[in-house]
């Protein structure tokens, strides 16, 4: 059995009786959406509560246009972004999800209760002795040509493809119209009847983590749809981000908590399905029409049937200033569910300020070595000939002079600046040099930085 790099292995199994409790919690959610449940554990329960479910469903049809907080705010995004095109190219968030309001419900929904396997086109899940394990088809090593953005807000890189917006609204319309085996929740795969669902996920990343006494923690909000399929998506990035809950309930709009929220908000939607999609049904233009980074980015078509992106994987994002971005993945490869979250903080972190990117490219690599006990310029430093002079005269007012020949930093008085011949001695604690033929020196200290006039430091 492969096991794919960006491990979806759950871990803490639950006890059998705490999965008994999450299997009738799933059960009663979907019966409240009308639809079929697992029934080899006895139905009893919800015959009992049919008449309180029958009110539950009549009340979901009256509301069936309502989206909850976050949605609605992702829907008037993307109802102004796409406001330059004809309404019937506008998609519309799912209003009717199975919401996974409680943490652990994407593992159990992603294998069928009484069973240890579960095989899709997509994905192989196992149950095994600690937990689940999830093993997607696609396990990529390569992200060329991955990269998509939708044109019409913050400008595209050039390394990434520009993707025009009706193309994006149509990637999108389809993204929330999956053929039918794909909305096929495994949780019921045993049943004569399947049930065939749309899930969705609140997460709430954070940010900007909390520096006590300075600053408070600040996190964003991302709603995550996919088709039932691909629950295994959901209980992987679950893992690593935490479930924020009913997305209907108002403890958990993030507008209520405007202390702990940095005002953006993200969505993502899994979608394998648009690889089978052609660049002519997207709206791209002929090759003879199309512009020169629309040529070089295969933004367009000479045959009729040619597939968007050569019918490989992608992902494409739309966002603004505004401080939404949307993003469909044209693949079920966990490690990009995991990665677009982190693309969704880099993107707030942006917005936000004072905080550092979560893509920032890594960390701040300054070489340092072991000089041994002794640091002599001659030998441990090939000096250009500069002098304390050249530094003094560079920096001017910023250091302070002193009598013996050396200068401290007038802003940082731990930052000591040493003249070009100084010799450092860890045997006899010292730096020491001559200044006009006198033998001067100072005592080194552990919480000093000794800088030579080349730049060089010494701690």
């Amino acid at each position: 059995m492969s096991v794919n790099r960006d491990l979806g292995l759950g871990l803490n199994r639950l006890s059998e009786h705490e999965h008994g409790r999450l299997v009738a919690y799933i059960n009663l959610k979907l019966a409240g959406l009308g639809l079929p449940v697992y029934s080899q554990d006895g139905t009893s329960f919800l015959d009992l509560a049919s008449d309180m479910l029958a009110n539950y469903r009549e009340r979901g049809r009256l509301l069936a246009d309502y989206l909850p907080p976050a949605d609605a705010r992702i829907q008037g995004f993307l109802d102004a972004y796409l406001a330059d095109l004809p309404q019937e190219e506008r998609p519309r968030l799912p209003s009717r999800t199975l919401v996974l309001d409680r943490y652990g419900m994407a593992r159990e929904l992603s294998l069928p209760p009484a069973s240890h396997e579960y095989k899709s086109p997509t994905l192989s899940s196992y149950r095994v002795r600690n937990g689940v394990l999830h093993n997607p088809a696609n396990d990529r090593r390569t992200t060329q040509g991955v990269f998509h953005v939708a044109e019409g807000g913050l400008p595209v890189p050039l390394d990434k493809k520009a993707v025009p917006k009706l193309a994006f609204a149509r990637l999108l319309k389809a993204a929330f119209n999956p053929p039918e085996d794909l909305l096929t929740l495994p949780f019921t795969a045993g049943e004569t009847q399947n049930a065939g669902v749309f899930l969705s996920l609140l997460l709430r990343p954070v940010v900007r983590p909390e520096v006590p006494g300075y600053s408070e923690e600040l996190s964003m909000e991302t709603r995550f749809f996919a088709p039932a399929s691909l629950a295994a998506n959901l209980d992987f990035v679950e893992s690593i981000f935490g479930n924020c809950g009913d997305p209907y309930v108002s403890q958990n709009d993030a507008a209520l908590d405007p202390l702990h929220w940095t005002g953006h908000s993200g969505c993502i939607i899994l979608a394998t399905h648009l690889v089978t999609l052609s660049k002519r049904e997207l709206g791209l233009p002929q090759r003879s029409e199309a512009s020169e980074r629309q040529i070089r980015d295969g933004m367009c078509w000479t045959n009729p049937d040619e597939k968007y992106n050569d019918g490989k994987p992608f992902k494409i994002c739309a966002r603004d200033r505004r401080g939404v971005i949307v993003t469909i993945i044209a693949d079920n490869y966990f490690g990009y569910s995991k990665k677009e979250i982190k693309t969704h903080i880099s993107y707030s972190s942006n917005l936000l300020g004072q905080t550092e990117e979560e893509h920032s490219g890594g960390a701040l690599v300054i070489p340092s070595f072991n000089l041994g006990t002794r640091f002599v310029p001659d030998t441990n430093l090939n000096s250009k000939g500069q002098t304390l002079e050249h530094t003094l005269r560079i920096l001017r007012d910023r250091i302070e002079s002193r009598p013996e020949g050396y200068a401290v930093d007038r802003t940082f008085p731990q930052v000591v600046y040493l003249p070009e011949d100084a010799v450092i001695s860890l045997d006899d604690q010292t730096a020491s040099w001559k200044s006009n033929g006198v033998a001067q020196s100072i005592r080194v200290l552990p919480d000093e930085i000794y800088v030579h006039p080349t730049g060089y430091q010494v701690r």
